[in-house]
């Protein structure tokens, strides 16, 4: 086993980490990574190189939610502190990548901006989010926006039926079908819900804040804590923005991705730039037929959601199949080059526009 100042100037990769929520799901994780026999359960999402700790209802170690480094013991927040320079180079590594996989409705839910985080949370991070579709059910449904002009006080008023009327606030939701190859941006403030049956790669801020004044997720019951997080109902409410109604939320969540270039054996599309917001950035390397791509940029987290392709280096090679992910650290940067010989996609994701 290599030693992990080796391990920091070479892609970094992960044991599982599959985290607990309160909703059913997680299949469609498993069949992405070729474990068709595993079903859903309450662990429905994957935090990829992760070192941001869960909030959670049930208690799974005090570093729930952060990565191990494969091959070791070790978390990755302590790795990022041991050998900052080697990790980060001086630069902030200040997102957070899931798959996340649905089997039924999600809370309707929304995250709080960097203002509201920072007044009542005392965090620098609200969580604006990005979503990419990656497969789904028959019948898949996202949300978000409110579907009709809707009030604070009806908002609080249809949480309160919520407890005998389960689905309620499906009442208030504009949904749309999902569809393979869908982007989102799902800004800090937007209701949203994710629906039964997608399977989504997320990348967001790196905080776990979620209000969700709903009673029921599935035939779990959510208390008023994990409702609210901590805070009173009142200011709960106040992270609604109440203006994304219909249209105005479709098209303001909605993006299409940009082809940079295609030369036939390398295409890179533009997902999510900075432009769209600072927080992260999101690409699409696919490549074909001998293909060759050299990441020039780190930190970075790097997904194969389809085919197979190899990263390879001085004295290293490692395949990569669909469902496997990476941390590319600032030792690497340049080093390192992604290839297929027949077919590979890859999604690279950046963290926020760096100052440097």
């Amino acid at each position: 086993m290599k030693n992990l100042i080796e391990v920091v100037k070479e892609p970094i990769f992960f044991e599982d980490n599959r985290v607990y929520r309160v909703y059913l799901g997680g299949k469609g994780i498993s069949l992405l990574q070729g474990r068709e026999e595993e079903e859903d359960g309450f662990f429905p999402e994957e935090w990829i190189a992760s070192k941001v700790k869960a909030i959670n209802p049930k208690y799974f170690g005090e570093r729930d939610g952060v990565a191990v480094v494969k091959g070791t013991n070790a978390f990755f927040d302590d790795v990022i502190k041991e050998y900052p320079q080697e990790v980060l180079g001086g630069r902030k590594y200040d997102c957070l990548v899931k798959y996340l996989d649905s089997a039924i409705r999600l809370p309707m839910q929304v995250h709080p901006t960097k203002e509201f985080a920072k007044k009542h949370f005392n965090s620098e991070y609200g969580k604006t989010e990005a979503w990419l579709v990656l497969a789904t059910r028959p019948n898949a449904k996202i949300y978000f926006g409110f579907n009709r002009p809707t009030t604070k006080d009806e908002l609080s008023e249809l949480e309160d039926r919520s407890e005998k009327e389960r689905n309620v606030m499906e009442s208030i939701l504009a949904g749309v079908d999902a569809k393979t190859g869908d982007v989102y941006i799902i800004n800090a403030g937007l209701i949203h819900a994710i629906g039964a049956g997608c399977t989504i790669l997320e990348v967001q801020e790196p905080t776990d804040f979620t209000i969700q004044p709903e009673r029921w997720c599935g035939d779990y019951h959510i208390s008023e804590n994990e409702e609210y997080i901590g805070l009173d109902k009142s200011t709960a409410l106040d992270c609604f923005d109440y203006s994304l109604v219909g249209k105005k939320a479709l098209d303001g969540a909605a993006v299409k991705p940009k082809t940079v270039f295609d030369n036939g054996k390398i295409k890179k599309e533009i997902l999510i730039d900075y432009s769209i917001t600072p927080c992260f950035s999101e690409n699409r390397i696919t490549l074909r037929n001998g293909g060759k791509y050299t990441p020039d940029f780190a930190p970075s987290v790097w997904i194969c959601t389809d085919g197979q392709g190899k990263i390879s280096g001085d004295n290293y090679e490692k395949t990569i199949k669909k469902g496997d992910y990476f941390f590319l650290p600032y030792a690497a940067e340049g080093r390192f080059s992604l290839t297929a010989d027949e077919k590979a996609e890859f999604i690279e994701c950046l963290p926020s526009k760096q100052s440097n």
